[in-house]
């Protein structure tokens, strides 16, 4: 298996998706496949993000496996004292149809000293 990663860049924003192949991309190769793709839902994607409907897209067309929350079927809370590493709830309810975990993050900056 080969791990490919696509990172949002605009720079306000700390997205990335991670895609999984059976296959080896090189660089300029995965490249291709990532401007194809967003070529082709650049004007229609539905997804929360643009990298979300790009990997979605390699996921239809090319065979990659788009890594989402959905995916996962075990969780485990592991510490270092055994009775507190316990099976966690994998919470499908909150995974979207779009694979998204359903949660959104903001990130701000805030002055300390501003009370507002």
């Amino acid at each position: 298996m080969y791990f490919y990663e696509l990172h949002e860049s605009d720079d306000e924003l700390l997205l990335d998706v991670l895609l999984v192949h059976d296959s080896e991309f090189d660089e300029e190769e995965f490249l291709e496949l990532v401007l194809e793709a967003r070529a082709d839902v650049m004007q229609r994607f539905e997804e929360d993000s643009l990298i979300q409907a790009i990997a979605n897209e390699l996921e239809r067309r090319h065979g990659f496996t788009h890594v989402t929350d959905a995916r996962i079927r075990v969780a485990i809370n592991v510490s270092t004292q055994d009775e507190a590493t316990v099976i966690a709830d994998v919470d499908e309810g909150l995974t979207g149809e779009d694979g998204s975990d359903g949660y959104r993050s903001i990130l701000v900056e805030a002055d300390p000293e501003d009370s507002r």
